[in-house]
């Protein structure tokens, strides 16, 4: 029976889970890119970089495809990005304004035609 006050023992397997959660290392986009850009030069091999900064082949490798997509999209002029929450709910507002605004005007069209209608 476990002991009131006595911490629960984890398996090992958590613990190396628990310990590669807290030690996981974060890239920010200019690490990334710096990265990316040191292989591409092409002086280093991509495993002698991918050893260096501690980071898997494949990781590079993603982040590579993704910089040069990102870099495609922008030299074909695709400017589109993506809208944050605040964006988007502001413009949902705006919207909803000029959907008011829109039934107001189109019910006062119709009652001046009433009007007009019963003056001929």
């Amino acid at each position: 029976m476990a002991r009131p006050g006595r911490p629960k023992k984890k398996t090992a397997e958590a613990v190396v889970k628990d310990i590669k959660r807290q030690t996981r290392r974060k890239f920010n986009a200019e690490e990334k890119i710096r990265i990316v850009l040191e292989g591409l030069k092409g002086e280093e091999s991509v495993a002698e970089i991918c050893r260096r900064e501690s980071i898997a082949p494949a990781l590079y490798y993603k982040w590579s495809k993704d910089f040069l997509e990102a870099g495609k999209k922008r030299l074909n002029g695709d400017t589109d990005r993506e809208a944050n929450t605040t964006e988007v709910n502001e413009l949902r507002k705006e919207s909803d304004n000029l959907k008011m605004l829109v039934a107001e005007q189109a019910l006062r069209i119709r009652v001046l035609k009433k009007d007009l209608n019963g003056l001929t």
